[in-house]
């Protein structure tokens, strides 16, 4: 990195991608835009139409700074403090999961499992950074919102992403452990809860496995015992004809529906992701008789 003059955009963007190519990083190109973008205070619009712009004043050591910290696989997401999630832009902190496009299948699913439902009152729990939630209320002005997690640092990262998109006035945050404690019905409940093997974890790549929250990851031997204590009380705070959307890992679909039907919800399908994997299970809580 140090034989490379980086003054202008273009020169530091290659620098940087160069120095990710050669550590075998798998998206070097994104990664060095992204990390430029920052340390330069530019947009994708700049580095493309002005490649030769003068970096800004200490642009050039807070670049290095950002690479030396990529390099040492800390994701870009908590080096930069942002993520872009649905149409959101989100403040991340290592205190919090990082989002992924994936995910954005629960989204999809909940705005559709509501979509006839006036006013609904939607229920994240787990809620890490707010962008599950955040994103159904950015896209129904008239949704309220209760985000819970264990976490106080995450809650404090999920408030302020609500309060940055102007939803603050339209939902709680507390801190709790899933549902216990929580009283009154919700018309949608979402989740993305931990649900990878706790000896697998090891096994991932360092980003995840060095740099993301445990509790955010660790679903137990088998991957599932979020899903043993959420279900209860999914079961007990779904109002009648209220649907849940769980985000769920490769492979857990059948063993998920099993522990939901086990509480009086049945699944009425799995909602693939990117990659055409199911990924959420679904369904809505019966009528009373």
């Amino acid at each position: 990195m140090r034989g490379m003059s980086a003054s202008t955009l273009v020169a530091a963007w290659t620098k940087a991608r160069r120095a990710f190519e050669s550590a075998g990083l798998d998206t070097p190109i994104a990664d060095a835009r992204l990390l430029l973008q920052a340390a330069a205070g530019v947009d994708r619009i700049d580095i493309v139409t002005d490649p030769h712009r003068p970096l800004p004043e200490g642009a050039a050591a807070r670049l290095d700074a950002m690479i030396a910290r990529r390099l040492a696989r800390e994701p870009v997401a908590y080096i930069t403090g942002r993520q872009g999630f649905w149409t959101l832009d989100l403040d991340v902190t290592p205190a919090v999961l990082i989002p992924r496009p994936d995910t954005e299948a629960v989204v999809h699913v909940a705005l559709a499992l509501a979509k006839d439902q006036p006013s609904p009152r939607v229920l994240d729990l787990g809620v890490g950074s707010g962008a599950i939630l955040l994103a159904i209320l950015a896209e129904r002005p008239d949704a309220t919102g209760l985000g819970v997690d264990l976490s106080p640092a995450a809650l404090e990262v999920a408030a302020a992403n609500a309060a940055r998109h102007g939803l603050g006035g339209r939902v709680t945050f507390r801190e709790g452990h899933w549902g216990e404690g929580i009283e009154g019905t919700f018309d949608l409940i979402v989740s993305n809860p931990p649900y990878i093997e706790a000896e697998a974890i090891a096994g991932l790549q360092p980003e995840v496995a060095t740099h993301e929250p445990r509790g955010a990851l660790d679903g137990g031997p088998d991957g599932l015992d979020a899903y043993r204590a959420l279900a209860p009380h999914v079961a007990r705070l779904l109002a009648p004809g209220g649907g849940f959307a769980l985000e769920f890992g490769l492979g857990q679909g059948p063993a998920v529906a099993d522990v939901l039907a086990a509480h009086g919800l049945p699944v009425e399908a799995f909602k693939v992701d990117l990659t055409g994997r199911d990924r959420v299970a679904f369904g809505r809580k019966a009528h009373a008789a």
